[in-house]
């Protein structure tokens, strides 16, 4: 008799087709999610594959619990993180690998590359298996989404991207004379863009919400090239000290969404804050993709705080020079005082 039903977070990978069987031993009926959220997937195989390994229905996958929550909050997910008997059965990778190769299940690791992959509209992400080890290089043929820079065209590709209100709104090839202007088109294209040239590869050490480190190999190429466009134009057309706000305002962002606290009112604050901070941002951006790199060339906004006749040096605008003289006499009473107190001090010893 069955337990009920359940339903999984399935990627196809090692983890969740073990535990889609795993369930079943368990007396559960499974269903299967699987999500399209912008990632290469041979969506069929996946549908067909978990019908294979006994799902009650094979449909997609989701990669974040987050996500289905977002989609539909109602939804309890079972995430592998919530099955505290499956991990006591199971110590690691290889205890999956032999328990896949026991029961038949095919699996996309082996003892040879046994690293754990999650792709999605935005990157690829890499871990676990001989990354583990810091130490270790990446082997080349681990990423998917980018060429090796140094097989990588020998001309590169100048881009303009339009911004409003700190959204990319088109991007344009200044050669080809091609443009995208919808949100999906303008990523997918600058994800085929910055693929070519190798942009995007980051091989980093990161720290966990609950203290542990661990280290992740990602591919982002085409929001690479938007991180460059968009702060290139943010300074451009943004306050200095509301900048300063809104960058420490942005890290803050990023760790609430990395420890998952996306539903918090911390996290409605600062995203409403940030939107306040976009409303000026509008304007286009130059810049070529080359080698793995994102070089800026030029940008232009009808709302820039950029006086070209304040700051030239060969037209008097109407900054006076000789008012920073008393700036700079403030400034020096602090940094006399400082130097005062250490050669006080030095002189006693």
């Amino acid at each position: 008799m069955s337990k009920g039903s359940v339903v999984l977070a399935y990627s196809g990978g090692l983890d969740t087709s073990c535990i889609l069987v795993w369930l079943k031993e368990q007396g559960y009926d499974v269903i299967a999610f699987l999500a399209n959220i912008g990632q290469h997937e041979d969506f069929d195989a996946a549908r067909k594959k978990a019908e294979k390994l006994g799902a009650k229905k094979g449909n997609d996958q989701i990669r974040f619990e987050l996500t289905c929550y977002a989609l539909y909050p109602h939804v309890q997910v079972i995430a592998p993180w919530r099955i505290p008997e499956f991990y006591s059965r199971f110590r690691g990778r290889k205890d999956l690998m032999e328990y896949a190769e026991t029961h038949g299940i095919p699996v996309p690791v082996t003892p040879r590359a046994p690293w754990s992959m999650d792709a999605n509209l935005m990157h690829i992400s890499y871990e676990s298996g001989i990354l583990e080890n810091p130490k270790n290089h990446a082997p080349s043929d681990l990423y998917q989404m980018t060429k090796n820079p140094e097989d990588s065209p020998n001309e590169p590709d100048v881009l303009e991207i339009d911004f409003a209100k700190g959204v990319p709104v088109k991007v344009t090839h200044v050669k080809e004379g091609k443009s995208k202007d919808t949100a999906l088109e303008i990523f997918c294209y600058l994800n085929e863009i910055g693929g070519k040239h190798g942009v995007g590869r980051i091989d980093i050490v990161e720290n966990r919400f609950i203290g542990m480190k661990s280290r992740g190999i990602y591919e982002t190429p085409g929001g690479t090239i938007l991180l460059h466009a968009h702060l290139d134009i943010e300074t451009f057309t943004m306050d200095r000290e509301v900048r300063k706000i809104k960058q420490s305002l942005g890290i803050k962002l990023s760790e609430l969404i990395y420890n998952g606290f996306w539903y918090s009112p911390e996290c409605e604050f600062v995203r409403h804050c940030i939107d306040k901070s976009q409303e000026n941002v509008e304007g286009r951006v130059q810049l070529s993709v080359f080698k793995g790199q994102v070089y800026i060339l030029g940008r232009e906004s009808p709302k820039s705080l950029y006086d070209e006749e304040l700051v030239s040096m060969d037209v008097q605008g109407d900054y006076d020079p000789c008012d920073a003289s008393g700036f700079i006499r403030i400034n020096a009473v602090r940094l006399r005082e400082h130097n005062r107190l250490q050669g006080a001090a030095q002189k006693k010893h």
